[in-house]
């Protein structure tokens, strides 16, 4: 299992065009990639899902992949994440 703590960076959070482009990374590895923030467990190959749950800039969230290519697309994901800027 790969686990990281993020803080999210942009200043509109994890917007529509973000969160479709996280779920467009996160559809191209087998693994099962989730968020969690507070109580929520989010399925991050779920645009509905992202964008229901409002993470705003500076939010803390875990990143928790589980899988065959777990260690690769946790690092591509948890990059993706810290990058992004509007």
């Amino acid at each position: 299992m790969f686990t990281a703590q993020i803080t999210v960076p942009n200043e509109t959070g994890l917007h529509a065009r973000p969160a479709s482009a996280l779920v467009r990374l996160c559809k191209q590895y087998q693994s099962s990639i989730h968020i969690r923030h507070g109580e929520l467990d989010i399925d991050a190959k779920s645009i509905v899902r992202l964008l229901a749950c409002g993470l705003s800039q500076h939010a803390r969230i875990e990143l928790v992949v589980e899988g065959e290519d777990e260690a690769e697309a946790g690092s591509a994901v948890a990059e993706f994440i810290q990058s992004l800027t509007d």
